[in-house]
């Protein structure tokens, strides 16, 4: 019995012996070249981030100089045609002065057998004057903002935008303006379409009582605003921004989002998607559904853009000088839609 005892210890100790060797060389050579690589990964990883962001410096850069110069150069363009108008004008304005100063002095100083000697001079005279017409209003003397537009500024920036403001907004649904064809979450972020017309919401002028709408508990007047919504379970839904005075009643286009002048939305239904507002839909062909749709609003651009983040695809931007305060809305009728925070 001590002789098997004695064995099992020795056997013990061996693999003690043998597993401390295996730990001996693993420090000695593995970790060694571990570390190694490491850092040789880590230069190389440094190096990438610094020649990617060059180059994406170095493009901004280019890109800058060229929008500035389109802006520079539409500026004194329409300068230029302002001081040719201007020009024209006191042109103009020192003829009819002429023309009046000369048939004043022919009322005063002439008799009315001279002036019918000179009913000629005096019609050719009128006629003159008729050639001038009156100021049109003309586009060439406007400054033209699209020399500032840029696809390449407009991706950068809804990225940027997205980036550092998506989840500051607390955007929250408010439960007065769901529809009871919807259910609201507890933190007020999720809408789930219920076919079943629901009896337990209380009727009230801010509920929509007929199409699959909700309204934001708050507005937004002036600035830069960004919110994510996760559609991606969803394929029937509209989100975008709308006015407070949107009607909530009956089944008619006031109340439907996109088919009034209320609101501004991008939609999708089954694999068809576009942006709608006042009845007109502008169709977009989108490669991919995206899972997330990001909305951006700025307001003092007066821009509104619907971006996919997964991608860095700018949907759509659509510019108008909207009326009054906006509410992000909301409408979904296939399964779920999410607000991201």
């Amino acid at each position: 019995m001590g002789v098997v005892l004695q064995n099992k210890i020795v056997d013990q100790c061996e693999r003690l012996q043998l597993q401390s060797a295996g730990i001996t060389k693993y420090m000695a050579e593995v970790l060694p070249g571990k570390n190694q690589r490491a850092v040789s990964m880590a230069s190389a990883a440094r190096e990438l981030v610094i020649q990617r962001l060059g180059l994406v410096r170095s493009l901004c850069e280019t890109e800058e100089q060229r929008l500035l110069e389109q802006v520079h150069g539409e500026e004194e363009r329409a300068h230029q045609s302002i001081l040719t108008q201007r020009v024209h004008w006191a042109e103009a304005l020192q003829k009819l002065d002429t023309i009046r100063t000369s048939l004043v002095d022919m009322l005063t100083h002439t008799d009315d057998l001279q002036l019918i000697q000179k009913e000629q001079e005096i019609f050719e005279r009128a006629e003159e004057a008729e050639g001038i017409l009156d100021p049109q209003e003309s586009k060439k003397l406007n400054f033209n903002e699209t020399c500032a537009w840029s696809p390449l500024l407009n991706q950068l920036w809804a990225t940027a935008a997205l980036g550092s403001l998506s989840g500051t907004e607390d955007v929250r649904i408010d439960e007065r303006t769901v529809s009871p064809f919807l259910q609201l979450s507890d933190d007020g972020r999720t809408l789930t379409f219920n076919a079943k017309k629901s009896k337990a919401c209380a009727d009230g002028p801010e509920r929509f009582d007929h199409w699959p709408n909700a309204l934001a508990a708050t507005s937004f007047q002036s600035g830069l605003h960004a919110w994510m919504v996760n559609v991606q379970n969803s394929c029937a839904y509209k989100v975008g921004v709308a006015l407070g005075q949107l009607p909530r009643k009956g089944s008619g286009s006031d109340s439907r989002l996109g088919h009034n002048a209320y609101s501004w939305v991008f939609s999708r239904y089954d694999q068809e998607f576009c942006f709608s507002h006042g009845g007109q839909h502008v169709p977009l062909g989108l490669l991919r559904c995206p899972a997330q749709l990001g909305v951006l609003l700025d307001l003092q651009a007066q821009e509104l853009l619907f971006y996919d983040p997964a991608s860095g695809t700018v949907l759509h931007t659509h510019q108008a000088s909207f009326p009054g305060p906006l509410f992000p809305v909301f409408a979904v009728a296939d399964q779920t839609i999410s607000i991201v925070h």
